[in-house]
């Protein structure tokens, strides 16, 4: 069974390409972007191992 492991990142407006494709470089997929109380925040996951 494959197991991930995930990292929740803020996101800044002028710099979202940016943020993702540093952390896609890590291989991290992004899942979702939600709207929290703190700004926009990114859901990402990698496989774990």
């Amino acid at each position: 069974m494959q197991k991930w492991e995930y990292v929740t990142v803020p996101l800044i407006e002028h710099a979202t390409q940016e943020i993702l494709n540093n952390w896609g470089e890590d291989g991290y997929e992004l899942v979702t972007v939600l709207q929290g109380p703190q700004g926009i925040v990114a859901y990402l996951k990698r496989p774990k191992g």
